[in-house]
């Protein structure tokens, strides 16, 4: 495992929310800073002036040649040897690249506030990546190849299949991709066991004939669907920890409609609470295993919170949770933003009832082009628009609406760190204290996450006062669960009294072992899952009964 290059680029949870709700075209162009920035550049015309002749000065040589050919790039849409040896095409990347860097350089010299610097760069530079030459499939080499011997058709598909995309969001490519539920994706054996207005649970098939004890709840995050712990036949943690005789359930979100608005986080605490005592009753047991993803982690820490009996809970596996405010808001993505921009967004979600999760995705895939939406435009604009959605990516993109309640709760948690703090937080009617929390904690992170960075999740392990083992990932911490991974950092005998509060510390201890991160999961949770027991001979019991197959109704 490489150190991770993106270690500040991470967009805390509030930002994300924040900028959901004002869309990403209020990422793009932020007007208030914008407008600052034009008042500075007319109290200042002799530096924009400066500015304006040196750009125009670069380009000048740029067209004549005297500026060097761009050279081979990291990024895969200018790799093509074309953007170097072609005459008109390196002069087009040349031009780009001069102009984006003197807009940078206005930035600098005019923002005079380090916030609307901090904006304004974070704009510029994601305008001009939408904006580089390699992103027009009418400019890039391969589509003028395609174009030229197709006679012009691939050049119509790709104009077509460019408008059909933008026409609705989530405005990416083939964001309307799909992978049918139970045969392409979401394919583990199970059934339905309990259905709410809010969420069903769904019970897994044994794979084993004896099995643990203890079993292990899915909660999935609020925005993206459960079926990451399930993403493709072939690539499921649900089918391998059933494999290594773990009982598995997963809840499964119901789309959020406009009646659903009031919904806020003791809603989703409730139905945890609810499917812990179903969990419980199949199983009759009085202790499970919460797999938390994300805001799920967020939900199955304050839900252990504050049961009556904390032993309910037989341990915590938190995968991509940050608990605690992040501190830094520096880098290329983390814009910051403050409270004024966190109550508009909360009055803007209030007065529509429900955040569009396509914004959410839109947003989400913006702080990370490289992997959600370069890929994907050279498969839909350059290929033959046929190729297989990629799992990972159709989930991503799958994101359901946020209820304007839940949306406040999370955004305020989000804001002020106020589960960090004993008793700032309320819960189902009750103070939050998270430091009384003793279970064992497995806590994993992904280096490339762009929801909260690596080192705002390793906090976490400082938050809950129980002992934690934190594993790091290469990626992020989705493709982490939903694929598995090659590798993954570790610290011998990680402990809470052996985790260093500094996250790079921690990093400096640790190594890296070969092998999916999922075949350290299997033997941590074996010895927290208690007995071996025989496998049940139905799914359900004790009045849940099967009443659907897996993957349910509400994916």
């Amino acid at each position: 495992m490489t150190r991770p290059e993106a270690d500040d680029a991470a967009l805390p949870l509030d930002a994300l929310l924040t900028e959901a709700a004002r869309g990403p075209l209020a990422r793009l162009l932020p007007v208030a800073p914008a407008a600052r920035l034009a008042a500075a550049a007319l109290r200042s015309p002799a530096a924009t002036a400066g500015r304006a002749a040196g750009v125009l000065a670069d380009l000048g040589r740029i067209g004549l040649g005297a500026r060097p050919a761009a050279g081979r790039t990291d990024d895969p849409r200018h790799a093509d040897p074309a953007w170097t040896d072609d005459p008109l095409l390196s002069r087009l990347l040349q031009a780009h690249k001069a102009t984006r860097a003197a807009a940078l350089e206005l930035v600098e010299d005019l923002a005079a506030d380090p916030d609307d610097a901090d904006r304004l760069r974070v704009a510029v530079a994601r305008l001009a990546d939408l904006l580089a030459p390699g992103t027009n499939p009418l400019l890039h080499p391969r589509g003028l190849r395609d174009a030229l011997r197709s006679g012009g058709t691939s050049a119509v598909r790709a104009v077509r299949a460019l408008a059909a995309d933008l026409a609705s969001p989530p405005r990416l490519p083939d964001g309307g991709a799909r992978l049918e539920p139970g045969t392409e994706t979401a394919t583990a054996p199970g059934a339905v066991v309990l259905r709410t207005p809010l969420f069903e649970l769904i019970h897994y098939l044994p794979a084993t004939e004896q099995v643990a004890e203890v079993p292990v709840l899915v909660v999935p995050g609020v925005v993206n669907r459960f079926h990451l712990v399930d993403l493709a036949p072939d690539r499921s943690l649900v089918r391998r920890l059933v494999e290594a005789g773990q009982q598995v359930f997963a809840l499964s979100w119901h789309d959020p409609g406009p009646e659903d608005a009031g919904r806020g986080l003791d809603a989703y605490a409730e139905a945890v609470v609810e499917a812990l005592g179903a969990c419980g009753r199949i199983c009759r047991v009085d202790r499970t295993t919460l797999l938390g993803l994300s805001t799920g982690g967020l939900l199955a820490a304050a839900v252990t919170a504050r049961l009556e009996r904390q032993e309910r809970v037989a341990a915590l596996v938190l995968a991509g949770t940050s608990l605690d405010r992040e501190r830094s808001r520096t880098g290329p993505s983390a814009a910051p933003v403050d409270d004024a921009e966190v109550r508009a967004a909360v009055t803007s979600v209030g007065r529509a009832g429900l955040l569009d999760g396509r914004r959410l995705a839109e947003i989400h895939a913006l702080l990370c082009p490289e992997a959600l939406v370069w890929p994907a435009w050279e498969r839909r604009y350059l290929g033959d628009g046929e190729t297989r959605p990629d799992p990972l990516r159709v989930w991503n993109l799958d994101a359901q609406p946020v209820p304007a309640a839940l949306f406040r709760d999370l955004a305020g948690l989000a804001l002020t760190g106020a589960l960090t703090r004993s008793g700032a937080a309320q819960v189902l009617g009750g103070p939050v204290d998270l430091s009384a929390v003793d279970r064992d904690v497995y806590l994993l992170a992904g280096v490339a996450d762009r929801v909260g960075s690596w080192q705002a999740v390793y906090r976490t392990s400082q938050v809950l006062g129980g002992k934690c083992r934190f594993v790091l990932v290469p990626g992020s911490t989705a493709a982490a669960v939903g694929y598995g991974t090659s590798a993954h950092r570790v610290a011998p005998g990680a402990v809470s009294a052996g985790n260093p509060a500094d996250a790079e510390r921690w990093r400096a201890a640790s190594h890296v072992e070969q092998g999916s991160w999922w075949e350290d999961l299997v033997p941590w949770l074996g010895e927290r899952s208690g007995d071996v027991v025989d496998a049940p001979p139905e799914l359900g019991g004790r009045g849940l009964h099967p009443i659907h197959p897996a993957p349910g109704t509400y994916i």
